[in-house]
């Protein structure tokens, strides 16, 4: 294989690779966590691998929405993964737990939300507060956790305070009023395969995908690499 076409190739599969499994299944690793907890748990965001076991492993963040369930380091699993652009579209979430009716019987009655589209769409707004407030870690898991389990998320919680002086519930209040401003498109949600249950299974996780400006950078190297080779090429000729 010539290296020109080489580097095709590696351009193709940058642009394939964020957009794997956008709608469909993977098997998920579960790798590690971040070392801040609330005294009893670890709490996102965790790390994982996608298309674990095959040549296109990749490595990503982990935000989970789910206190009901439980993961434990290493466990390997097969998962739907449900982009948030296509389900809110669609409004089709059958394939993730609090968005499948079958499942959560509540979700009509949930005091932050009325759809599981409102409900994705700011459980990925708290997602994007993880970066800017690291300090902030325990309460913005709480917020997840409380936001998509109202019922059973820890007794107090919406009065826990951050580093930052936010409490849960005003967190909770912060996703419901800015929800609207994020890009579903960065955003799939990784829940278990197979028939859904509410408890007593794998954990479900929010993923974001790679930005467009990482994209780009990314396909700027390639193409620099690209001309570089083509030059040397050409000399050689």
């Amino acid at each position: 294989m010539s290296a020109s076409r080489a580097m095709w190739i590696l351009a193709a599969l940058f642009f394939i690779t964020p957009l794997a499994h956008a709608d469909g299944t993977t098997t998920m690793q579960f790798t590690g966590v971040n070392g801040a907890n609330n005294g009893v748990y670890y709490v996102s965001p965790y790390t994982g691998t996608t298309n674990y076991g095959t040549s296109s492993a990749q490595s990503v963040a982990l935000f989970c929405d789910d206190v009901n369930n439980e993961v434990s380091m290493g466990q390997v699993w097969s998962a739907n993964v449900t982009s948030l652009a296509t389900a809110a579209s669609s409004g089709n979430f059958n394939n993730t737990r609090y968005g499948n009716p079958s499942v959560n019987s509540s979700l009509g009655s949930n005091p932050y939300g009325s759809s599981a589209a409102i409900l994705y769409e700011e459980a990925a707004w708290l997602v994007t507060q993880f970066d800017s407030h690291p300090g902030d870690y325990v309460s913005l898991q709480y917020a997840l956790w409380n936001l998509m389990s109202p019922a059973n998320a820890s007794a107090g919680s919406l009065g826990f305070v951050g580093s930052d002086g936010i409490t849960v519930g005003q967190w909770l209040a912060l996703a419901t009023a800015g929800y609207k401003n994020i890009n579903l498109a960065d955003f799939q949600i990784v829940t278990n395969a197979g028939p859904l249950g509410y408890t007593g299974q794998v954990q479900e996780f929010v993923v974001r995908t790679p930005e467009p400006a990482t994209i780009l950078l990314l396909l700027v190297g390639i193409g620099a690499m690209f001309l570089y080779v083509a030059r040397r090429q050409q000399q050689s000729a």
